[in-house]
């Protein structure tokens, strides 16, 4: 039985693997093919394809946006989108550019707040070219020994209802979803339960999405518990949309979650890709 993971992270955005290295772990996992699906980016898929030539990983060329909703966000992974689609790099690139401004200003209310921390600093802390989320303030933080624990990060100084949080400004879920399919690929909404919206809500959401045009559901995924999957995987039949799955691996960032295998039991066939492919087409 052959195994993928179509949601995975690279030192690209906030995860701690770089490309290269993402192929060498799904190699070590016995995986055939994962997704690298970095946030508002797909600048690091040529570096892993090109550390896949001569191996039997096959990977997909993926990004996860973040979309406004009630001014909070979801995430749209767009799968098997072309990485060299002007209009998606273009809105990606604006993507970046807004989230680098939002990520100056809330470092500026940390310093206000008596941390210290600038996003000079925090950004020469990390690979050129990263994409810096809160995980990349929650690491800086633990590393100048300024608190004890990435859970304290978050708790005190990161999260979305504290003094020094900065929102950032999303594109609309549907256009993130035209983007992906002008560029090729496949939306899909990503892990549908962890924003814990009432059932009704979080039909009418789905329902919204895909008359927008979503064709596909996150159905295995790292948080799932109980009767999770087949919550999601209903939706896909009442809708007509694709299953897809994947770990959400970022790495140390997330250290409980493995590559493939979530927290251990998530497995995701083969055949939610060869679905997919055939969709495609």
């Amino acid at each position: 039985m052959k195994y993928i993971d179509l949601h995975v992270h690279s030192t690209v955005s906030d995860g701690t693997f770089t490309p290269t290295e993402l192929v060498a772990e799904a190699k070590r996992c016995n995986l055939s093919a994962f997704a690298l699906t970095d946030h508002d980016t797909i600048h690091g898929f040529e570096e892993a394809k090109k550390a896949s030539e001569g191996t039997d990983i096959e990977v997909i060329p993926g990004v996860e946006i973040s979309a406004a909703y009630k001014k909070k966000d979801i995430h749209i992974l767009g799968l098997f989108v072309n990485p060299n689609y002007e209009p998606l790099k273009s809105a990606l690139d604006n993507a970046l550019l807004e989230r680098d401004n939002r990520n100056a200003k809330m470092a500026q209310n940390l310093a206000n707040g008596g941390l210290d921390i600038d996003i000079e600093r925090l950004t020469a802390s990390f690979a050129p070219g990263t994409v810096l989320t809160r995980a990349h303030f929650a690491k800086y933080l633990l590393e100048t020994k300024q608190i004890k624990s990435i859970s304290e990060a978050f708790e005190h100084y990161l999260n979305a209802d504290g003094p020094y949080y900065v929102p950032r400004e999303f594109i609309s879920p549907e256009d993130a979803i035209q983007l992906i399919k002008q560029a090729g690929g496949i939306p899909v909404l990503a892990h549908p339960l962890i924003y814990h919206l009432p059932e009704e809500e979080l039909d009418a959401l789905i329902s919204r999405l895909k008359d927008a045009g979503l064709q596909g559901l996150e159905v295995f995924y790292s948080s799932n518990t109980g009767f999770d999957e087949g919550i999601v995987r209903r939706y896909t039949n009442k809708y007509d949309l694709v299953m897809t799955g994947g770990s959400d691996f970022h790495g140390t960032n997330k250290p409980q979650i493995s590559m493939g295998t979530g927290r251990g039991n998530l497995k995701i066939p083969y055949s939610v890709l060869e679905n997919l492919k055939a969709l495609l087409k």
